[in-house]
């Protein structure tokens, strides 16, 4: 597997053992815990300047910090998305300033493609020919295209209930699409015995170490456009919380390097009817319980059993951020409130970042001089279909 110089293999952040990217790929074989991949700071040498100097090109432009150089990656140029001032929403939320980081702009329409540019190119490294996940949507949408850019097969196992357009452009990109009855938790249960008898490479989150990985350049990306200012509140769309524990450790390699001089709170937003996270952030628990009965149109963050809450929960309280849940009809609420006040266009599932920033301000979690950052981690084009119903139901 070739490696950036700084890179030095992966760590378990249960046990702590410490393994060579080559010969170990997805979970600790010692324990079964989260694999995170792991560097040598004081070998890295990148300052403001360096970065201002390059052009805004995509992930790699942070070569020093990801795990695979440039030269191997499977890569669509992938994101560097747009930061989109927003007055009109910062005063009604009562801040400053207020930003919505679109990751809709990415190839395949989503921030899931951070997350797979790095994971599909850590399979071909590891000479995989097949690469497997279960997925809600946008990711499989996404390893699809990647497997397709790559040379590789792709074998996505999604929900009944997944959109149109995620299980058409999966077929698309020639993945093989296996619609599984039930919710996400059905899908990643089949998932799990196909692989097991086929041997595919997984890609799943937290399975594979490089998913989260890929997330963290959303953080990076957020400062810099913020002219090296870390903003005082992030608010992400949660449902397994991969880009909050990317989003993290890129806040602390950033900090650590001198290119930011803090951390961000972090806020992880989901739906009433699926809240494990808040559930547990409310409770003060180290790790959630599972969901028992998820009732939520917002598919994408619909996520009853999140193996790394641990992880996040560390993130929102380490960065001095927290958890918030708001019902669906609020939730779609806010993707048209978004839409029609800034012309954004924020998907249902997304939005709940938007709805979750309004329940946070009515909270006192923002001060008037603060600066927020909603992540918008899909287009609306993918759930057209539920706003437009949405906007029906109420005569319009």
């Amino acid at each position: 597997m070739e490696t950036t110089a700084a890179f030095d293999g992966l760590v378990c952040t249960d046990c702590g053992e410490r393994f060579d990217a080559d010969s170990v790929t997805h979970e600790c074989p010692d324990c079964g815990g989260i694999l995170d991949p792991s560097y040598e700071y004081d070998r890295i040498d990148l300052g403001r300047e360096d970065l201002e100097n390059r052009p805004f090109d995509g992930l790699w432009r942070y070569e020093e910090l990801l795990p695979i150089p440039r030269a191997s990656a499977v890569t669509m140029e992938e994101g560097t998305t747009s930061l989109v001032e927003c007055p009109s929403l910062a005063d009604e939320l009562g801040v400053s300033r207020l930003f919505i980081k679109d990751e809709g702009r990415n190839p395949t329409g989503s921030f899931k493609d951070r997350g797979h540019a790095l994971a599909v190119s850590a399979a071909r490294e590891h000479g995989a020919s097949d690469v497997a996940l279960a997925s809600a949507g946008n990711a499989g949408q996404s390893a699809a295209a990647y497997a397709a850019r790559a040379g590789l097969n792709s074998h996505v196992f999604v929900p009944s209930r997944a959109n149109f357009v995620n299980k058409a452009m999966i077929n698309v990109h020639g993945g093989d699409m296996n619609v599984v009855e039930g919710r996400f938790s059905d899908a990643a249960a089949a998932c799990v015995d196909a692989m097991e008898e086929e041997g595919w490479y997984s890609t799943n989150s937290f399975s594979t170490p490089y998913r989260h990985e890929g997330k963290k350049t959303m953080l990076y990306e957020i400062i810099e456009q913020l002219d090296w200012r870390v903003p005082d509140g992030i608010v992400y769309p949660t449902g397994g919380g991969v880009g909050l524990v990317g989003m993290y450790k890129g806040a602390q390699e950033f900090e650590e390097l001198g290119l930011a001089d803090d951390v961000p709170a972090l806020y992880a937003a989901q739906s009433s009817g699926c809240a494990p996270i808040v559930e547990a952030w409310d409770a003060g628990a180290d790790v959630h319980e599972p969901w028992a009965v998820p009732d939520t149109i917002c598919g994408g963050i619909e996520i009853s059993d999140p193996g790394a809450s641990p992880l996040v929960l560390d993130a929102l309280d380490e960065s001095g951020g927290g958890a918030v849940a708001t019902p669906d009809e609020s939730i779609l609420d806010s993707a048209v409130t978004v839409a029609q006040h800034t012309g954004i266009e924020m998907g249902a599932t997304c939005a709940a970042a938007a709805s979750g920033a309004w329940e946070l301000a009515e909270q006192g979690a923002f001060g008037a001089d603060d600066t927020v950052v909603l992540v918008n981690t899909a287009s609306a084009n993918k759930e057209a279909d539920i706003l437009r119903s949405h906007l029906m139901g109420k005569g319009i």
